[in-house]
């Protein structure tokens, strides 16, 4: 049986640019730490190597994993360190050729000590391997581990933990399949937000609940807020200009307002015109992105490279559809979403070094597609079938990002994500479930299928599409 993927699973708050280059890698390097210390090697380290493969190597200089590697070996964490200590810690070991590790103590190290190998390990296209060595430059510690999208870690001899099977013992309603879950809200009669909370409440308490989804919403909205707020051009070489600065400041006109909170309402009030709608939404998704192009904060939704489209999707709602929405509106959409998204990562992927962008902004558009159809009233059915209309329409779609960086094209695709989802949405409530022909389960399987077949350079490797044909050299 399949594991159990909480909706924190899913959204998971950490630095962009990339959550399968960037905060992957992080997180693989503090598990690392954390198995040197279970047995006892932590203190024989002084030097340290670490080899990056496949998608990891050929796009790491662009999404910063080799960042991101010594920030986790700094002993910092992603979901936590200030914005402002990332370019002070690294400056630091390039100048002191120190790193100071797990925080704990230093040791010599140099960025050449950091390997980019073009070939692949046979388990996943985005592997790494961390290599201790002792004072007499032996060899210990050594492991490796794969980055598997959304900040999922794994290595090949991972054994799961039982206690999180998706079994009747251990949950009331556990899910695999989309068809399940559309059964257990027929015979429980319930919205897929309520089956879904029943499920999370095993594991956390109705209170820590709400406590983690208000700071994953917090989060949104501060990365939104700050990208509308922030003008400029976007680190890495391609010198792309931000834009949701200016589309924002046309579109906000004299509102007045000092904080994200005030800001809704500030949108609000400025009486949204029919064709500002999609110019506003684009402008959410693109605020979102492009704080996460330049390493800021984030919320992976599932990925960093798709974090704008449910945050847009959700703000459509608050700001738009429904003034008076509050909490538990937000409450419902990150559960239906969290759990879509998860059905999606058990049957299929969530990395696009392993499906292309179709496992990334198609997920996320699926996800917030069928969260917005249960918060416009939708039927579970109903939420089923936007999902599968938001994937069905981006499938194929492969992950080329010019230069390696997580900008051209992934920030502009958050926003057609965004508005494919709203789209998706509108049809499935005009939709009679019963008479729909694809389900979201055939979709998916179709996903991972097309998925298996696409050609390796469409799938983040920056080796085909427009990576080739429109090159660094031509921006």
């Amino acid at each position: 049986m399949a594991q159990f993927i909480s909706v924190f699973d899913m959204l998971k708050i950490g630095i962009g640019p990339s959550s399968s280059h960037t905060l992957g890698p992080w997180r693989a390097a503090q598990q690392w730490i954390q198995y040197l210390k279970n047995n006892n090697i932590f203190d024989k380290i002084t030097s340290i190597k670490i080899d990056l493969y496949g998608s990891l190597s050929l796009t790491g200089k662009g999404h910063a994993t080799d960042l991101a590697v010594l920030l986790g070996l700094s002993g910092t964490d992603p979901e936590y360190i200030p914005i402002q200590d990332i370019e002070t810690t690294i400056n630091t070991i390039k100048s002191t050729f120190k790193l100071n590790f797990n925080n704990e103590k230093q040791i010599n190290f140099s960025f050449d000590s950091i390997v980019f190998n073009r070939d692949f390990l046979p388990f996943h296209s985005n592997g790494l391997t961390f290599r201790g060595y002792s004072l007499d430059k032996k060899e210990i510690g050594t492991q490796t581990y794969y980055s598997i999208g959304g900040g999922f870690i794994i290595q090949e001899t991972m054994n799961e933990d039982k206690s999180s099977e998706i079994s009747s013992e251990n949950f009331p309603f556990p899910v695999k399949k989309a068809t399940e879950l559309e059964k257990y809200c027929e015979d429980e009669q319930k919205q897929i937000s309520e089956i879904v909370l029943q499920n999370e409440l095993v594991l956390r308490s109705d209170e820590e609940i709400d406590r983690e989804l208000k700071r994953i919403w917090d989060t949104m909205l501060e990365c939104m807020y700050t990208g509308c707020h922030t003008e400029g051009i976007l680190p890495g070489g391609l010198k792309v200009k931000r834009r949701a600065f200016s589309t924002h400041k046309k579109l906000i006109k004299e509102e007045k307002y000092n904080n994200p909170e005030e800001w809704i309402n500030a949108i609000r009030n400025s009486e949204v015109k029919f064709r500002e709608i999609l110019k506003w939404v684009s402008c959410f998704a693109l605020s979102v992105n492009e704080v996460n192009a330049s390493l800021g904060r984030v919320v992976t939704a599932p990925t960093n490279g798709s974090a704008g489209v449910i945050p847009a999707v959700l703000m459509y709602y608050l700001v738009i559809e429904n003034h008076k929405a509050d909490f538990e509106h937000i409450k419902k959409f990150l559960l239906v979403a969290g759990k879509i998204g998860s059905i999606f990562k058990k049957n299929a992927t969530i990395s696009a070094a392993a499906g292309g962008c179709q496992a990334e902004i198609g997920v996320s558009s699926a996800m917030a597609a069928g969260a917005l159809t249960e918060l416009l009233g939708g039927t579970p059915a109903q939420c089923l079938v936007a999902a599968e209309i938001a994937m069905e329409h981006h499938l194929g779609l492969t992950c080329d990002p010019i230069g390696g960086l997580v900008q051209i094209p992934c920030i502009e695709r958050n926003s057609m994500g965004a508005i494919k989802a709203i789209n998706a949405a509108e049809l499935a409530l005009e939709t009679n479930p019963k008479e729909s022909i694809v389900p979201l389960d055939r979709v998916i399987d179709t996903m991972w299928e097309t998925a298996k077949d696409m050609n390796r350079k469409y799938k983040e490797t920056s080796e085909g599409g427009l990576a080739i044909t429109v090159g660094l050299a031509d921006c």
